[in-house]
């Protein structure tokens, strides 16, 4: 498994998110949550967000929408120029068609499930997705502590991947830093949102550099 480090603006400074951007140029993808205050209690950035942030840097975009019509809104984040817009399972109500419509756009489409979510109903999607996104905290605030149970989860995700080719990656999203993200690799996760661990930290650049050694060192 390729191991890929993706900070979460959230925990950045939105005064400031070019230059937040630039402060992580080893960064894989920039993740950006995207909240509407209905699918979840919280209300972040948006599609004019996600476009000026696309002209600030060349890293790209892992738009993850946490809205409750992904289907009508999805697409103009691929449009936008998101190198990967993911949907969460529970909000979608023609996944295949929006996935699809994701990809013909030219973005990789993901697929996410909140902790509750069982991932064993949606095998059957596994080729229509590029990512599968597991929420190891309940989405929908930054800063939370990484949920344990969700390991299991982790592992059953991988083996469904691994049984359909292995080509979808893993993503894990909440409470990762470094003491959980070594636990997610062996787990069998591949794409690391690191929100906190980064942005909060003094050097964000080497709290990435640091991150990426631990996954890599424990990944199977």
């Amino acid at each position: 498994m390729a191991v890929q480090i993706s900070p979460s603006i959230l925990a950045a400074d939105f005064a400031r998110l070019a230059d937040e951007a630039a402060a992580v140029p080893n960064a894989d993808w920039l993740h950006v949550d995207v909240m509407d205050y209905h699918f979840v209690p919280n209300l972040t950035l948006g599609l004019p967000v996600v476009e000026a942030l696309r002209k600030a840097t060349s890293t790209p975009l892992d738009c993850h929408l946490m809205i409750a019509d992904p289907d009508r809104w999805a697409p103009a984040y691929a449009e936008a120029g998101a190198g990967s817009v993911t949907i969460h399972a529970e909000a979608a109500k023609a996944p295949v068609r929006t996935l699809r419509e994701i990809r013909s756009l030219g973005a990789r489409a993901g697929l996410a499930l909140s902790p509750a979510t069982a991932v064993e109903p949606y095998e059957d999607l596994l080729g229509e997705i590029d990512m599968l996104l597991l929420m190891t905290v309940e989405p929908g605030f930054g800063g939370q502590k990484f949920l344990d149970i969700m390991l299991p989860k982790i592992r059953r995700s991988r083996a469904l991947i691994e049984r359909h080719g292995g080509r979808v990656w893993l993503q894990v999203d909440g409470g990762v830093d470094a003491e959980t993200i070594g636990r997610c690799a062996e787990a069998g996760a591949d794409v690391f949102v690191a929100g906190s661990a980064v942005y909060g930290a003094a050097d964000p650049a080497a709290a990435i550099d640091a991150l990426r050694a631990t996954a890599i060192r424990q990944s199977g």
